[in-house]
Protein backbone atom coordinates (compact mmCIF):
# COMPACT_ATOMS: atom_id res chain seq x y z
CA UNK A 1 0.00 0.00 0.00
CA UNK A 2 1.27 3.45 -0.91
CA UNK A 3 0.52 7.11 -0.23
CA UNK A 4 -0.02 9.30 -3.28
CA UNK A 5 1.56 12.73 -2.68
CA UNK A 6 0.11 15.11 -5.27
CA UNK A 7 2.40 18.09 -5.69
CA UNK A 8 5.12 16.18 -3.87
CA UNK A 9 7.94 17.94 -5.75
CA UNK A 10 6.90 21.34 -4.35
CA UNK A 11 8.19 23.09 -1.26
CA UNK A 12 6.03 21.62 1.50
CA UNK A 13 5.28 18.48 -0.49
CA UNK A 14 8.94 17.51 -0.87
CA UNK A 15 9.61 17.97 2.85
CA UNK A 16 6.58 15.82 3.65
CA UNK A 17 7.83 13.13 1.27
CA UNK A 18 11.21 13.28 3.03
CA UNK A 19 9.58 12.75 6.44
CA UNK A 20 7.23 10.03 5.20
CA UNK A 21 10.15 8.08 3.77
CA UNK A 22 12.09 8.49 7.01
CA UNK A 23 9.09 6.95 8.78
CA UNK A 24 9.18 3.91 6.46
CA UNK A 25 6.13 4.82 4.37
CA UNK A 26 5.78 3.89 0.70
CA UNK A 27 5.32 7.06 -1.33
CA UNK A 28 4.34 7.81 -4.93
CA UNK A 29 4.61 11.38 -6.25
CA UNK A 30 2.50 13.03 -8.96
CA UNK A 31 3.54 16.53 -10.04
CA UNK A 32 3.37 18.61 -13.21
CA UNK A 33 6.61 20.46 -12.22
CA UNK A 34 5.10 23.84 -13.07
CA UNK A 35 6.17 25.00 -9.60
CA UNK A 36 7.86 21.85 -8.28
CA UNK A 37 11.39 20.49 -8.74
CA UNK A 38 12.25 16.89 -9.57
CA UNK A 39 15.64 17.48 -7.91
CA UNK A 40 13.83 17.91 -4.57
CA UNK A 41 13.04 14.17 -4.58
CA UNK A 42 15.30 11.15 -4.28
CA UNK A 43 15.86 9.43 -7.60
CA UNK A 44 14.35 6.14 -6.40
CA UNK A 45 10.94 7.63 -5.50
CA UNK A 46 8.23 6.54 -7.98
CA UNK A 47 7.46 9.76 -9.85
CA UNK A 48 4.78 10.56 -12.43
CA UNK A 49 4.84 13.75 -14.47
CA UNK A 50 1.35 15.00 -15.21
CA UNK A 51 -1.78 16.80 -14.07
CA UNK A 52 -3.69 15.71 -11.00
CA UNK A 53 -6.91 15.73 -13.06
CA UNK A 54 -5.61 13.20 -15.59
CA UNK A 55 -8.02 10.37 -14.79
CA UNK A 56 -6.23 7.78 -16.93
CA UNK A 57 -2.89 8.58 -15.29
CA UNK A 58 -4.38 8.37 -11.79
CA UNK A 59 -5.96 5.01 -12.57
CA UNK A 60 -2.61 3.78 -13.89
CA UNK A 61 -0.84 4.94 -10.70
CA UNK A 62 -3.46 3.20 -8.56
CA UNK A 63 -3.05 -0.01 -10.54
CA UNK A 64 0.73 0.03 -10.28
CA UNK A 65 1.00 1.01 -6.60
CA UNK A 66 -2.21 0.05 -4.70
CA UNK A 67 -2.94 3.47 -3.21
CA UNK A 68 -4.41 3.67 0.29
CA UNK A 69 -4.46 7.47 0.83
CA UNK A 70 -3.57 10.81 -0.72
CA UNK A 71 -1.87 13.96 0.58
CA UNK A 72 -2.85 16.74 -1.81
CA UNK A 73 -0.47 19.72 -2.16
CA UNK A 74 -0.89 20.32 -5.89
CA UNK A 75 -2.03 23.91 -6.43
CA UNK A 76 -0.84 27.25 -7.72
CA UNK A 77 -0.64 29.60 -4.77
CA UNK A 78 0.24 33.24 -5.52
CA UNK A 79 -2.44 35.68 -4.36
CA UNK A 80 -1.54 38.46 -6.80
CA UNK A 81 -1.25 36.04 -9.70
CA UNK A 82 -4.68 34.63 -8.92
CA UNK A 83 -6.17 38.12 -9.25
CA UNK A 84 -4.50 38.62 -12.63
CA UNK A 85 -5.32 35.15 -13.99
CA UNK A 86 -8.27 33.68 -12.07
CA UNK A 87 -9.17 31.27 -14.89
CA UNK A 88 -5.88 29.42 -14.46
CA UNK A 89 -6.35 29.21 -10.68
CA UNK A 90 -9.86 27.80 -10.94
CA UNK A 91 -8.84 25.37 -13.68
CA UNK A 92 -5.74 24.13 -11.86
CA UNK A 93 -6.93 24.19 -8.26
CA UNK A 94 -10.65 23.41 -8.65
CA UNK A 95 -11.34 21.74 -11.99
CA UNK A 96 -8.27 19.51 -11.73
CA UNK A 97 -9.00 18.92 -8.04
CA UNK A 98 -12.56 17.76 -8.72
CA UNK A 99 -11.34 15.29 -11.34
CA UNK A 100 -8.69 13.97 -8.95
CA UNK A 101 -11.09 13.46 -6.04
CA UNK A 102 -13.63 11.70 -8.26
CA UNK A 103 -10.94 9.39 -9.61
CA UNK A 104 -9.58 8.65 -6.14
CA UNK A 105 -13.07 7.55 -5.12
CA UNK A 106 -13.29 5.39 -8.25
CA UNK A 107 -10.02 3.58 -7.42
CA UNK A 108 -10.99 3.06 -3.78
CA UNK A 109 -9.04 5.78 -1.93
CA UNK A 110 -11.07 7.05 1.01
CA UNK A 111 -8.50 9.12 2.98
CA UNK A 112 -7.26 12.56 1.89
CA UNK A 113 -5.13 15.17 3.67
CA UNK A 114 -5.66 18.49 1.92
CA UNK A 115 -3.31 21.46 1.85
CA UNK A 116 -5.55 24.47 2.44
CA UNK A 117 -4.79 28.02 3.52
CA UNK A 118 -5.63 30.80 5.94
CA UNK A 119 -6.55 32.79 2.81
CA UNK A 120 -9.98 31.15 3.04
CA UNK A 121 -10.72 33.48 6.00
CA UNK A 122 -10.27 36.65 3.95
CA UNK A 123 -10.27 39.78 6.12
CA UNK A 124 -10.61 38.07 9.49
CA UNK A 125 -12.39 39.95 12.26
CA UNK A 126 -10.79 38.16 15.21
CA UNK A 127 -7.24 37.79 16.53
CA UNK A 128 -6.02 35.12 16.83
CA UNK A 129 -7.99 33.36 14.09
CA UNK A 130 -9.78 30.14 15.02
CA UNK A 131 -11.59 27.68 12.78
CA UNK A 132 -14.85 29.35 13.85
CA UNK A 133 -13.90 32.51 11.93
CA UNK A 134 -16.29 33.12 8.99
CA UNK A 135 -14.74 32.26 5.64
CA UNK A 136 -15.02 34.84 2.88
CA UNK A 137 -11.86 34.98 0.72
CA UNK A 138 -10.75 38.21 -0.92
CA UNK A 139 -8.91 36.67 -3.89
CA UNK A 140 -9.40 33.80 -6.37
CA UNK A 141 -6.64 31.73 -4.71
CA UNK A 142 -8.53 31.73 -1.41
CA UNK A 143 -11.80 30.94 -3.17
CA UNK A 144 -10.22 28.01 -5.03
CA UNK A 145 -9.12 26.47 -1.74
CA UNK A 146 -12.47 27.11 -0.09
CA UNK A 147 -14.27 25.46 -3.03
CA UNK A 148 -12.11 22.37 -2.53
CA UNK A 149 -12.80 22.35 1.21
CA UNK A 150 -16.53 22.36 0.46
CA UNK A 151 -16.14 19.64 -2.15
CA UNK A 152 -14.33 17.43 0.37
CA UNK A 153 -17.09 17.99 2.92
CA UNK A 154 -19.73 17.09 0.33
CA UNK A 155 -17.79 13.98 -0.71
CA UNK A 156 -17.59 12.92 2.93
CA UNK A 157 -21.36 13.24 3.38
CA UNK A 158 -22.25 11.57 0.08
CA UNK A 159 -19.48 9.02 -0.46
CA UNK A 160 -17.65 8.50 2.83
CA UNK A 161 -14.40 10.17 1.73
CA UNK A 162 -12.63 11.11 4.98
CA UNK A 163 -10.37 14.15 4.96
CA UNK A 164 -8.44 16.64 7.03
CA UNK A 165 -8.05 20.12 5.52
CA UNK A 166 -5.05 21.96 6.99
CA UNK A 167 -5.21 25.74 6.81
CA UNK A 168 -1.62 27.03 6.80
CA UNK A 169 -0.52 30.43 7.87
CA UNK A 170 3.07 31.24 6.71
CA UNK A 171 5.35 28.33 5.79
CA UNK A 172 9.08 28.95 6.13
CA UNK A 173 12.41 27.25 6.81
CA UNK A 174 14.13 24.22 5.30
CA UNK A 175 15.57 20.79 5.98
CA UNK A 176 19.13 19.80 5.15
CA UNK A 177 17.85 18.43 1.83
CA UNK A 178 14.78 20.45 0.85
CA UNK A 179 14.21 24.19 0.78
CA UNK A 180 12.14 26.98 -0.73
CA UNK A 181 12.72 27.78 -4.40
CA UNK A 182 10.00 29.70 -6.20
CA UNK A 183 10.23 31.73 -9.39
CA UNK A 184 9.16 34.40 -8.87
CA UNK A 185 9.68 34.43 -5.10
CA UNK A 186 6.99 36.30 -3.19
CA UNK A 187 7.66 35.14 0.38
CA UNK A 188 9.41 37.39 2.89
CA UNK A 189 12.06 35.12 4.43
CA UNK A 190 13.65 33.81 1.21
CA UNK A 191 13.65 37.34 -0.20
CA UNK A 192 15.34 38.65 2.96
CA UNK A 193 17.99 35.93 2.69
CA UNK A 194 18.51 36.68 -0.98
CA UNK A 195 19.20 40.30 -0.03
CA UNK A 196 21.64 39.07 2.63
CA UNK A 197 23.47 36.94 0.07
CA UNK A 198 23.51 39.66 -2.60
CA UNK A 199 24.09 42.83 -0.66
CA UNK A 200 23.27 45.03 -3.65
CA UNK A 201 19.59 44.02 -3.30
CA UNK A 202 16.96 45.65 -1.10
CA UNK A 203 14.03 44.03 0.65
CA UNK A 204 10.73 45.76 -0.11
CA UNK A 205 8.73 46.49 3.05
CA UNK A 206 5.11 47.02 2.11
CA UNK A 207 3.85 49.58 4.59
CA UNK A 208 5.33 50.87 7.85
CA UNK A 209 2.33 52.65 9.33
CA UNK A 210 0.22 49.72 10.45
CA UNK A 211 -1.20 49.74 14.01
CA UNK A 212 1.56 47.37 15.20
CA UNK A 213 4.50 48.05 17.56
CA UNK A 214 6.95 48.89 14.73
CA UNK A 215 4.42 49.81 12.04
CA UNK A 216 5.01 46.73 9.84
CA UNK A 217 2.63 43.83 9.28
CA UNK A 218 2.69 40.82 11.61
CA UNK A 219 2.44 37.22 10.43
CA UNK A 220 2.48 33.74 12.01
CA UNK A 221 5.44 31.70 10.66
CA UNK A 222 5.54 27.89 10.82
CA UNK A 223 8.61 25.78 10.07
CA UNK A 224 8.06 23.57 7.05
CA UNK A 225 9.09 20.50 9.08
CA UNK A 226 6.33 21.25 11.57
CA UNK A 227 3.86 21.57 8.70
CA UNK A 228 4.99 18.23 7.24
CA UNK A 229 4.64 16.64 10.67
CA UNK A 230 1.06 17.91 10.88
CA UNK A 231 0.21 16.24 7.55
CA UNK A 232 1.60 12.93 8.75
CA UNK A 233 -0.33 13.25 12.01
CA UNK A 234 -3.49 14.08 10.06
CA UNK A 235 -3.05 10.92 7.99
CA UNK A 236 -2.58 8.91 11.16
CA UNK A 237 -5.78 10.45 12.53
CA UNK A 238 -7.70 9.27 9.47
CA UNK A 239 -6.11 5.82 9.57
CA UNK A 240 -7.34 5.43 13.13
CA UNK A 241 -10.89 6.17 11.99
CA UNK A 242 -10.87 9.83 12.98
CA UNK A 243 -13.56 12.16 11.71
CA UNK A 244 -13.06 14.63 8.88
CA UNK A 245 -12.04 18.09 10.08
CA UNK A 246 -10.67 21.55 9.26
CA UNK A 247 -7.60 22.61 11.24
CA UNK A 248 -5.39 25.69 11.48
CA UNK A 249 -1.61 25.28 11.37
CA UNK A 250 0.15 28.16 13.10
CA UNK A 251 2.03 28.93 16.31
CA UNK A 252 -0.30 31.45 17.90
CA UNK A 253 2.53 34.01 17.82
CA UNK A 254 3.34 36.56 15.15
CA UNK A 255 6.47 38.40 14.02
CA UNK A 256 6.55 41.71 12.20
CA UNK A 257 8.35 42.26 8.91
CA UNK A 258 11.06 44.27 10.67
CA UNK A 259 11.45 41.61 13.37
CA UNK A 260 12.06 39.04 10.61
CA UNK A 261 14.63 41.30 8.93
CA UNK A 262 16.43 42.02 12.21
CA UNK A 263 16.53 38.31 13.09
CA UNK A 264 17.98 37.58 9.64
CA UNK A 265 20.67 40.22 10.17
CA UNK A 266 21.75 38.43 13.34
CA UNK A 267 21.70 34.96 11.78
CA UNK A 268 23.51 35.92 8.57
CA UNK A 269 25.77 38.57 10.09
CA UNK A 270 25.02 40.66 7.02
CA UNK A 271 23.56 44.12 6.64
CA UNK A 272 20.20 43.80 4.92
CA UNK A 273 18.96 46.88 3.14
CA UNK A 274 15.26 47.69 3.08
CA UNK A 275 13.06 49.83 0.86
CA UNK A 276 9.71 51.00 2.21
CA UNK A 277 6.89 50.84 -0.32
CA UNK A 278 3.16 51.57 -0.05
CA UNK A 279 1.09 48.84 1.63
CA UNK A 280 -0.46 46.27 -0.67
CA UNK A 281 -4.22 46.30 -1.07
CA UNK A 282 -5.87 43.70 1.12
CA UNK A 283 -2.89 43.14 3.43
CA UNK A 284 -4.22 43.12 7.01
CA UNK A 285 -2.01 44.43 9.82
CA UNK A 286 -1.91 41.11 11.67
CA UNK A 287 -2.61 37.45 10.81
CA UNK A 288 -2.03 35.02 13.65
CA UNK A 289 -3.53 31.55 14.10
CA UNK A 290 -5.29 29.99 17.02
CA UNK A 291 -3.80 26.46 16.65
CA UNK A 292 -5.45 24.95 19.72
CA UNK A 293 -7.79 22.69 17.74
CA UNK A 294 -4.95 21.05 15.78
CA UNK A 295 -3.11 20.49 19.04
CA UNK A 296 -6.19 18.80 20.53
CA UNK A 297 -7.15 16.69 17.49
CA UNK A 298 -3.69 15.75 16.23
CA UNK A 299 -1.51 16.21 19.30
CA UNK A 300 0.50 18.61 17.12
CA UNK A 301 2.97 21.03 18.68
CA UNK A 302 5.25 23.09 16.41
CA UNK A 303 8.73 22.17 17.65
CA UNK A 304 10.93 24.13 15.21
CA UNK A 305 8.92 27.27 14.62
CA UNK A 306 10.79 29.87 16.65
CA UNK A 307 11.97 32.60 14.30
CA UNK A 308 15.72 32.05 14.71
CA UNK A 309 15.46 28.31 13.99
CA UNK A 310 13.37 28.98 10.89
CA UNK A 311 15.82 31.54 9.51
CA UNK A 312 18.93 29.51 10.38
CA UNK A 313 17.60 26.45 8.56
CA UNK A 314 16.63 28.48 5.50
CA UNK A 315 19.98 30.31 5.44
CA UNK A 316 21.95 27.05 5.56
CA UNK A 317 19.92 25.68 2.66
CA UNK A 318 20.31 28.83 0.58
CA UNK A 319 24.07 28.89 1.20
CA UNK A 320 24.34 25.31 -0.08
CA UNK A 321 21.96 26.04 -2.97
CA UNK A 322 22.67 29.62 -4.11
CA UNK A 323 20.63 29.06 -7.28
CA UNK A 324 18.01 26.89 -5.59
CA UNK A 325 17.47 23.51 -7.21
CA UNK A 326 19.11 24.87 -10.36
CA UNK A 327 22.39 24.45 -8.44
Amino acid sequence: MAILVAGGAGYIGSVTVELLRAAGERVVVLDNLVRGHRAALDADIPFYLGKIGDRALLERIATEHELESCIHFAAVAYVGESVKDPAWYYENNVEQGIAMMSTLLHVGVRRVVFSSTAATYGDAQHDPISEMEPQWPVNPYGWSKLFMEQLLHSFDVAYGLKFVALRYFNAAGATEKCGEHHDPESHLIPNVLLAAAKESLEVPVFGNSYPTPDGTAIRDYVHVVDLADAHIRALGHLRRGGASDFLNLGTGHGYSVMEVIEAARKVTEREIRVRVEPPRAGDPPRLVADPSKSKTILGWMPAKSDLRTIIESAWRWHQRHPRGYAS
